[in-house]
């Protein structure tokens, strides 16, 4: 089982609530009204494939290496 890293954030934008992004799968990002809430969103978001429109159908990014589109 693969295991990635998750970062979670309090955001002020949107009403405020959590924000869980997944650094090595660029565009997986997901919001909540709690950190728990961010983090299921996130995975569900990563179970169903779903993306937001307009982002990129990329891989698995290693650590340490960022993607950088011009």
């Amino acid at each position: 089982m693969t295991k990635y890293e998750v970062i979670i954030y309090w955001s002020d934008e949107d009403q405020g609530g959590s924000v869980a992004e997944v650094p090595e799968l660029p565009g997986c990002s997901a919001h909540g009204s709690t950190q728990e809430a961010a983090l299921a969103s996130a995975q569900q978001q990563f179970i169903t494939g779903s993306k937001p429109p307009g982002s990129l159908a990329i891989g698995p990014q290693p650590k340490g290496r960022r993607l950088i589109l011009a």
